[in-house]
């Protein structure tokens, strides 16, 4: 399993480009990967959505990175090693659409699966088996297990802000161990207890 997370220009993959991406391999933690990148050209740029990552648009269309179809490269090549690529993280389909609209743009073979694994629904779905109610967000008659909430929840600290690719993927890793093996992963979260294991 890989946990990725990507930061972007903008949230709609077919306008707006990949401008940093994390990983982590589940089976060994201390495989992981971090890229920053220039947006592909004729991208549009959301300011809001690049303060999430504090980066600014100079940052982001600085020629001497390299460009959005080169980091997507790197990601296959380093996941192809892997016995389960499956991609999971926070609302991962986001993250696995912006990687498959990449790879196409670049011409590449994206070859990783469409299912992913989702830490919101594993949360749900471990906070029903422990007879807790999953917090509704009233207004909006959604559930409102945010990654913050899912974070809190698993005993760690929500991600800090601006927010990193890798650190996002270390988060959601971290987050996955605990819910599905009540065993801590990371020796970034070593020091925080897991609230349900006594």
């Amino acid at each position: 399993m890989i946990f990725v997370d990507i930061e972007a220009s903008g949230v709609v993959y077919g306008r707006h480009s990949i401008v940093s991406l994390g990983a982590i391999d589940f089976e060994n933690p201390k495989n992981r990967l971090y890229i920053e990148c220039r947006i592909w050209e004729g991208a549009e740029i959301n300011d809001e959505s690049l303060a999430v990552p504090g980066f600014s648009r100079e940052e982001v269309t600085d020629p001497t990175k390299m460009p959005e179809g080169e980091a997507v490269r790197q990601f296959l090549e380093w996941s192809q090693h892997m016995a389960d690529r499956t991609l999971a993280g926070q609302n991962v389909s986001f993250d696995r659409d912006f990687l498959r609209a990449a790879a196409e743009r670049e011409g590449l073979s994206w070859d990783m699966a469409h299912r992913t694994l989702d830490t919101h629904s594993l949360c749900w779905m471990h906070m029903v088996k422990c007879g807790i109610v999953p917090p509704i967000d009233a207004e909006h008659r959604r559930s409102a297990l945010n990654l913050e909430a899912v974070a809190e929840y698993a005993g760690i600290p929500a991600e800090p802000e601006p927010h990193n690719a890798l650190t996002g993927a270390m988060v959601h890793a971290e987050i996955t161990s605990r819910l599905l093996y009540d065993k801590k992963l990371l020796p970034e979260f070593e020091q925080y207890d897991i609230p349900w294991v006594g």
